[in-house]
């Protein structure tokens, strides 16, 4: 991911928060590029599945996405937040409610992101055998 998902590293010159990571407007792919690497994250997609359901609160959504820790879903419903895909909503009651909804953007992505993971669904008999084929026609390559 770019610096600007991951806020950069220790010591790095620091990367506005914009959508034109490779700083040339003739290149095709500029803005596209840092999109995609956030909705095309698997996690972020999963949460977006979820959400499209509507909203839910943290550990709903960490049940419902087998595998993911809580520490993935932080950063991951924090970075789509900061996209302005997910609404966080804290509830003054104690404890505190908070829970997580698409905005209209997010919305506005769930029919590509389900069409995604039917698809997904759909073909990955065929995948899992492509990469049988491969891997038999291959051997000892380090492609995952």
């Amino acid at each position: 991911m770019s610096p600007t998902h991951t806020g950069g590293t220790a010591g790095a010159t620091a990367v506005p928060a914009d959508l034109d990571p490779c700083g040339r407007e003739d290149h095709p792919d500029c803005g596209i590029r840092d999109v995609l690497d956030r909705i095309g994250d698997k996690w972020s997609v999963l949460v977006i599945v979820e959400l499209a359901g509507g909203p839910r609160r943290f550990r709903e959504l960490q049940r419902a996405i087998d595998g993911i820790s809580q520490r993935m879903l932080t950063l991951t419903v924090r970075r789509l937040e900061r996209d302005g895909l997910v609404l966080r909503t804290v509830y003054p009651t104690v404890p505190a409610r908070v829970d997580y909804r698409l905005t209209g953007t997010g919305a506005g992505l769930t029919h590509l992101v389900k069409a995604l993971a039917e698809w997904s669904l759909t073909h990955r008999a065929a995948i899992a055998e492509a990469r049988s084929r491969y891997d038999r026609a291959h051997p000892g390559h380090d492609i995952r």
